[in-house]
């Protein structure tokens, strides 16, 4: 009795600050995942009030919020979509790649930590926050600018590279050797590509199935199946996050909206739970060692991905000034590159990661909405001092593009596919 009445208190006090903390960060307008890391750096082991009786909840709780983050990516697209991001731009997804796990595999590698470490970290460096890009976009009004459409296809691409990454990871740290992890990999692709040819041809027929009227009775439907697949997915040595992502994209229509109206408050509070048992595993006196490796990866994978926007935008006729705003929106790192540090801290592989992966995300969760917001008018603003006072303010002319006669920040028309001229 003694026993559960502390993990009440405990788990009730975790829950009513991750609270108070995300209306803090709501009422000033950035990311809570930082706030959220801090709080499980202060409760875990060497920080201010160590917990006891909740901790195991809590890991649950962990596991259940990287699977719901996972499902209600997929629950974002349709297996069509993904097929068409997929065609049109590859080329975009493989510079991204390029430009943005290199550097990572590179640093684990001058850090000598070994070929596993280095593929994780390239991981953590590579996938941007689609959540926190998300709110960046609507809170600076860009949701219709002309750059948008870039920007969320890198990361539609950078989503669904989880669904062959996440398996190799999976494999590497269980110690799997050669033939078993090429396997798990021919069984993730295959189940991937299975589940996608059933969602395009099949989806009507499955969200029938497991449609429902009632709120209670579809909530517990997706939840269960969710959960089920998983399961069997981490069975497999898949993953379970790419069971769940799978899941929500062979869901579509109104089941899929439905099921992500219910679902949301559920991913929010235990995603909370998952920043906060990451910082649970992460002694804070252990980020100062590595926080100038992180402080330098935060600062060249800052522009690699100012690079990749830039460059997918450029691909995509987008004016300069659209360039410029779709790579500095592309910045921020979140919820996956903790999900992925996190694989590595279970597994042990290496006990710097987690504190390297820590300091790597508060560093770049925060600078990101600020590179979003400057990016382009200081390039523009540097631009303008090089080319000199005879041209600023003029029509100038890249590559044939009159850039005075259409603005990249011009928003989509209510017309699909017609472009007017908006915001200055």
């Amino acid at each position: 009795m003694h026993s559960s009445a502390v993990f009440l208190i405990e788990f009730g006090a975790i829950i009513l600050g991750l609270g108070l903390l995300g209306r803090f960060a709501g009422r000033f307008q950035f990311s809570p995942i930082p706030l959220y890391l801090l709080a499980g750096l202060a409760f875990g082991e060497g920080g201010l009030l160590p917990l006891g009786a909740s901790e195991g909840f809590v890991a649950i709780g962990a596991e259940i919020g990287v699977i719901l983050l996972l499902l209600m990516l997929g629950l974002e697209y349709t297996a069509s979509d993904l097929v068409s991001n997929l065609k049109s731009q590859y080329p975009a997804g493989l510079v991204d790649a390029a430009l943005n796990a290199l550097p990572g595999a590179a640093m684990a590698l001058l850090l000598g930590w070994g070929p596993v470490a280095a593929v994780v970290l390239a991981g953590v460096t590579w996938i941007s926050s689609s959540g926190v890009i998300a709110k960046v976009l609507g809170d600076l009004g860009r949701l219709g600018n002309r750059e948008t459409p870039v920007v969320l296809s890198i990361l539609v691409l950078e989503d669904l590279s989880m669904a062959v990454y996440l398996p190799i990871v999976t494999a590497l740290l269980a110690g799997a050797g050669l033939a078993a992890g090429s396997l798990t990999l021919a069984i993730a692709l295959g189940v991937a590509g299975l589940v996608l040819l059933l969602a395009v041809r099949y989806g009507r027929h499955i969200s029938r199935f497991v449609s429902s009227d009632d709120p209670e009775k579809l909530l517990l439907v997706v939840l269960g199946l969710t959960l089920v697949v998983a399961g069997l997915a981490q069975q497999l040595q898949v993953s379970a996050a790419v069971g769940a992502f799978l899941v929500g994209i062979a869901l579509s229509g109104e089941v899929a909206e439905g099921a992500h109206n219910l679902l949301a408050p559920l991913r929010d509070l235990f995603a909370a739970v998952f920043f906060v048992f990451f910082g649970l595993h992460t002694d804070p006196a252990s980020i100062p060692p590595v926080l100038l490796p992180a402080l330098a990866l935060a600062v060249v994978t800052a522009l690699t991905k100012i690079a990749t926007g830039y460059w997918a935008a450029k691909r995509a006729g987008v004016s300069v000034k659209g360039r410029w705003r779709a790579g500095g929106t592309l910045v921020a790192r979140g919820e996956f590159s903790i999900v992925i540090a996190g694989l590595a801290v279970t597994a042990g592989i290496e006990p710097s990661l987690g504190p390297l992966a820590t300091a790597y995300v508060l560093i770049l969760v925060i600078l990101g909405p600020l590179t979003a917001r400057y990016t382009e008018p200081l390039a523009t603003r540097l631009t303008q001092r090089l080319r000199g006072p005879a041209q600023v303010g003029g029509a100038a002319v890249e590559g044939g593009e009159a850039e005075a006669v259409l603005s990249a920040d011009a928003p989509h028309d209510a017309v699909e596919g017609q472009d007017v001229v908006g915001r200055p």
